[in-house]
């Protein structure tokens, strides 16, 4: 696999055991049919306790039976199962960083109890309920809504493309508190309760292999104790998006790397004019141009994890990250399609199904243009988004 500057050198052996049994599972449990799956609009759920049982669920976090380990294993993980289709590795991401992450980090000892083990063998399916009909890269404006009645909290309002929502056990909504003046707060929801609604989202012509629902909330009645407690207002569900950003920021380059790898691969094998096509110039600066952006998003990564290990990485570190490598896998994946000519649009070989993938994951999580615009705000100090 390409790794141009032998960053796998540096791996630990812990880091490379990360490596290695989560692309042994993609090469032997999901690359023979995701493609299948991708054409069909279905995710192979039998998967998932699999991928439990393998960890793959938050392992950088510790305690509750989670493995603890490094920023790096994580980022390689999920560069890992993006190789296998930017679904899986939505699954994964929106499990460990979007719902186990906030109830480990913000939730009471209860709710870690009650939740994170079996979130973590994948024995239940979590999902992350921020994005509204009217409120996407504007999340503070947030209808969805909470008022205290009592001991409970009665719900109402609506969250759309969520990830994982039509098979989740638990989600966690983000509302606003009427009682306390409109604060943000997160609510563990059982998605079986009275006046849940989870819909599937259909038709989609992208992640296609990856579950998308709603979330529709009618007078639904929690706990007091099912608000995560250690948490108050917008910082709550941003920085769950900073940890999945991490991901993705890691995630496109396995994308991007599978579809490289495909295109090499067939420039070597297929003949015309009487000779493999790698052989002309026009291919072989295709390769060189498509190597050299991995490879940097790849150091980009690895200095990411770096500091995020440090303590010392910052949302706009990932914003520039995400921006940067998914951009990169987005733009590298047609490349690599269009060196497959017309069997390139088949579901035979991989870079047009990450390509298409890829044009929810440039939007997804803070849009191409968000992120541009926390950058600019960031190098200026001036805000254009308000």
């Amino acid at each position: 696999m390409l790794d141009y500057f032998d960053l796998g050198s540096d791996l630990t052996e812990e880091e490379r055991m990360v490596r290695d049994t989560a692309r042994q599972f993609v090469d032997e449990k999901v690359k023979p049919d995701v493609g299948e799956h991708w054409i069909e609009g279905t995710f192979p759920k039998e998967l998932i306790t699999e991928m439990g049982g393998l960890g793959f669920y938050a392992p950088n976090l510790d305690g509750y039976g989670l493995p603890d380990l490094s920023q790096r294993a994580y980022g390689i993980l999920m560069q890992e199962l993006e190789a296998g289709d930017s679904g899986l590795r939505s699954m994964a991401s929106v499990q460990g960083a979007l719902v186990m992450y906030p109830i480990h980090a913000f939730g009471s000892d209860e709710q870690k109890e009650e939740y994170l083990w079996d979130l973590g063998t994948g024995e239940k399916v979590g999902c992350f309920g921020l994005t509204e009909p009217e409120h996407g890269s504007n999340p503070s404006g947030m209808e969805t809504h909470a008022e205290k009645d009592g001991d409970e909290y009665v719900l109402n309002g609506a969250k759309t493309w969520i990830t994982n929502s039509p098979i989740a056990d638990v989600a966690i909504v983000w509302a606003k508190d009427r009682s306390d003046d409109d604060t943000v707060r997160g609510f563990l929801v059982d998605t079986d309760v009275d006046g849940v609604s989870t819909n599937k989202i259909d038709e989609k012509l992208s992640l296609r292999a990856s579950i998308t629902g709603e979330i529709g909330l009618n007078d639904v009645r929690v706990n007091e104790s099912d608000v995560l407690p250690e948490v108050a207002g917008m910082k709550g569900p941003l920085s769950c998006l900073t940890q999945a950003r991490y991901g993705i920021a890691w995630g496109a380059i396995g994308a991007a790397r599978d579809c490289f790898e495909t295109a090499r691969q067939y420039a070597i094998d297929r003949e015309q004019f009487g000779g493999p096509i790698g052989r002309f110039q026009l291919q072989q600066d295709k390769l060189a141009e498509m190597a050299t952006q991995i490879t940097l998003a790849q150091l980009l990564a690895d200095r990411l994890a770096e500091l995020k290990e440090r303590g010392e990485m910052r949302p706009q570190h990932v914003s520039m990250a995400k921006r940067n490598n998914v951009r990169m896998a987005r733009d590298q994946s047609r490349i690599a399609r269009e060196m497959l000519g017309g069997n390139g649009i088949t579901a035979d070989y991989s870079p047009m199904r990450h390509m298409a993938n890829l044009e929810t994951v440039y939007t997804y999580e803070g849009t191409h243009d968000i992120h541009t615009l926390i950058l600019g705000e960031d190098l200026t100090g001036l805000q254009a988004y308000q």
